[in-house]
């Protein structure tokens, strides 16, 4: 595809998506909205309109928590290819041939049984005696970054990004050298996940997964050499039948999953601390609490907002009949407010006790594989944060992702008091 040639194509799908969310499109909408602004009340919009509201473009679109759930564990319904969602076809070359990319490419865009025979690789360190081995060195990751804080700094760039980008380096073999430039991908990647909507976009997309490649080429070549404890030496030693594309593929995923969600859920959850000040005090004290405070950051304010599925087959869902390849919008995050489900959805309360109904980790057979180890990074860094810092408060102006699907704090700048952070290590 020449350069000419897509950039038209972006120029003229983005115009006409904006068209429809001006007249109200609940599909248009979604994937229109600006990324800094709160979706949620254009989600109510679209759920006063019915549990299967129909969209100009094709498409439907479900704020259901049950219509949601079911379509995630129905497997006549495939998952939607990054392609796909962006509506405009991007083949990425170097030198002729393809570059794989670690989200378009893996296992979270396939469907069995190529799914389950890759996820099936790196299930073994997600299982829970896995993580539960691991939750030391979590613990003492999180430690470490506390230590290095003033009192004024910015709580993502930070820490809520520091201590993800550790524990999945340390999981995947990745050289304390490199972390911050798989933090740099990550993000990168994340602000074209609903779609790539200007050439500059995709210039660097394109920039970014060249580098990638590059650097996890060289990963493998090394770790087949010098094998160690981690998911690379598994992946290259004990699968040596997996092609190339599967294993970069692979670990891009996690390293991209295993940062993207924690770093937004961690960011999320100072916000929401911030919003309900009366949480922080029990969020400080017992780990318990802050278990149940990071089920609800989940459940009110994702870093996953919405997934698509396309019917393989004509299918009846909620009294509509669906033709085959129509996509369905599942909206997730509108669907962990349903008030059928949740009583008092818009309220913060970490005591819920059906919080852990959310969808904000999917379900079904893509059912996200490091859900378990996001929970404990999330409810130990947020805990361990306030009891350091109890009167942990703003200072600045919060700066958004651009992105409308995954949705957390870019910049989040905050303050301390010297005095009680003293007395809060000192009782430590």
């Amino acid at each position: 595809m020449s350069t000419l040639k897509t950039a038209a194509q972006f120029f003229a799908l983005r115009s006409l998506v904006r068209g429809y969310a001006l007249i109200g499109d609940p599909y248009a909408a979604v994937i229109a909205s600006p990324p800094d602004r709160d979706p949620y009340a254009m989600y109510e919009k679209v759920r006063a309109k019915g549990d299967m509201v129909r969209s100009r473009m094709g498409a439907y679109v479900s704020p259901s928590r049950e219509i949601c759930d079911s379509v995630l564990r129905d497997n006549r319904f495939i998952t939607a290819t990054f392609d796909e969602a962006s509506m405009v076809p991007i083949t990425l070359v170097k030198n002729g041939e393809k570059i794989v990319n670690p989200v378009q490419d893996s296992f979270l865009m396939m469907n069995p049984p190529n799914h389950t025979r890759l996820r099936k690789l790196v299930q073994p360190f997600f299982t829970p005696r896995a993580l539960k081995d691991r939750t030391a060195s979590i613990q003492k990751i999180v430690t470490d970054y506390l230590d290095r804080l003033d009192d004024r700094f910015d709580v993502v760039t930070e820490f809520a990004a520091q201590v993800p980008i550790q524990v999945i380096a340390d999981l995947l073999g990745v050289p304390d050298d490199d972390k911050e430039t798989f933090a740099r991908w990550g993000s990168s990647l994340a602000e074209t996940l609903d779609g790539v909507w200007s050439y500059k976009q995709l210039k660097s997309l394109h920039a970014t997964i060249i580098e990638y490649n590059d650097f996890i080429d060289g990963l493998m070549d090394e770790r087949r050499r010098n094998p160690k404890d981690d998911i690379v030496s598994h992946l290259v030693t004990q699968h040596a039948d997996l092609s190339r594309e599967d294993l970069v593929a692979t670990t891009g995923l996690l390293l991209f999953a295993g940062f993207e969600t924690t770093v937004n859920l961690i960011g999320n959850g100072v916000l929401k601390a911030f919003e309900n000040p009366h949480t922080v005090a029990p969020l400080a004290q017992s780990p318990e609490y802050a278990e149940g405070f990071v089920e609800e950051v989940l459940r009110l304010d994702p870093p996953v907002q919405y997934t698509i599925r396309w019917p393989k087959e004509r299918l009846e869902l909620a009294g509509v009949t669906l033709p085959k390849g129509m996509p369905v919008l599942l909206m997730l995050a509108a669907a962990n407010r349903d008030p059928r489900v949740f009583a008092d959805p818009l309220k913060f309360d970490p005591t819920r006790s059906n919080a852990r109904e959310h969808l904000s980790f999917s379900a079904g057979i893509h059912y996200c594989i490091g859900a378990g180890l996001s929970r404990i990074e999330g409810a130990i860094a947020l805990h361990e944060l306030f009891k350091r810092f109890p009167d942990l408060a703003p200072d600045g102006p919060v700066a958004r992702r651009k992105s409308k699907l995954i949705r957390g704090a870019l910049r989040l700048p905050v303050r301390a008091n010297e005095t009680k952070r003293s007395l809060a290590v000192k009782n430590s």
